[in-house]
């Protein structure tokens, strides 16, 4: 059996790595996506997750792909059989983000080195998912606990990646850079009513608070030397 310290463990990517929030897209049918993307990316978020409980997701992914994929790393979530997996990354997903802790699903992603996000909520689950080589687990439904928890979890898992979701707003979200996640995921309190005919000018200066907020909460590294 492969231990944790000998896995590949799959990177988070550099546009997530660069602004630490992930928008959760759900709409009536993929075909409005486009125009929702554009205004996160003009707001500054570049990590946009496709969800699968949105009729035609992958179909449209290559499109997005062909219009965004300079701009935007755009993931495929919801997913919850390994199937699915299998037909997101074959599509061009960036990376791959289930709400259950699904071990096959993480395997697959971990051998074809694509980042994955599993979900979870209790420590047994979060930690099964980063043992089999998750890039990150995600909190969900993080609201539930709070940020304080990931801190409890740090305890008995000092190394463990997290990403909550589920019920985060966009004034919660520093909190949780500073309790230690990885990435926030947002998904109504960020949309609103972006598929609704809302503004676009409203989805961009909500994405750019968001944005904005999490820059300033993000741990300031060490100076070079500071430690010799």
């Amino acid at each position: 059996m492969t231990s944790p310290a000998s896995l590949q463990r799959p990177a988070a990517g550099e546009a997530l790595l660069r602004n630490p929030v992930i928008a959760v897209l759900r709409a009536g049918h993929a075909d409005q996506y486009a125009p929702v993307i554009d205004a996160l990316l003009a707001g500054g978020v570049t990590s946009i997750e496709l969800t699968l409980s949105t009729p035609g997701a992958l179909e449209e992914l290559p499109r997005l792909l062909e219009r965004f994929g300079t701009e935007a790393e755009i993931g495929v979530g919801t997913v919850t059989r390994v199937q699915q997996a299998h037909q997101a990354i074959d599509a061009g997903a960036a990376y791959i983000v289930t709400p259950v802790m699904d071990l096959p699903t993480v395997g697959l992603c971990v051998e074809r080195g694509i980042p994955v996000y599993p979900g979870g909520l209790t420590p047994t689950e979060l930690l099964a998912g980063w043992n089999a080589g998750a890039t990150a687990v995600k909190l969900f439904p993080a609201s539930t606990v709070g940020p304080g928890y990931i801190g409890q979890l740090r305890g008995p898992f000092p190394d463990i990646a997290v990403i909550p979701s589920g019920g985060i707003g966009i004034a919660d979200a520093p909190g949780w850079i500073e309790a230690g996640a990885l990435a926030v995921s947002l998904g109504g309190p960020l949309l609103q009513d972006a598929f609704a005919g809302g503004s676009p000018a409203g989805l961009i200066r909500r994405a750019r608070e968001v944005s904005e907020l999490v820059a300033r909460s993000r741990p300031v590294p060490a100076p070079r030397g500071a430690e010799e």
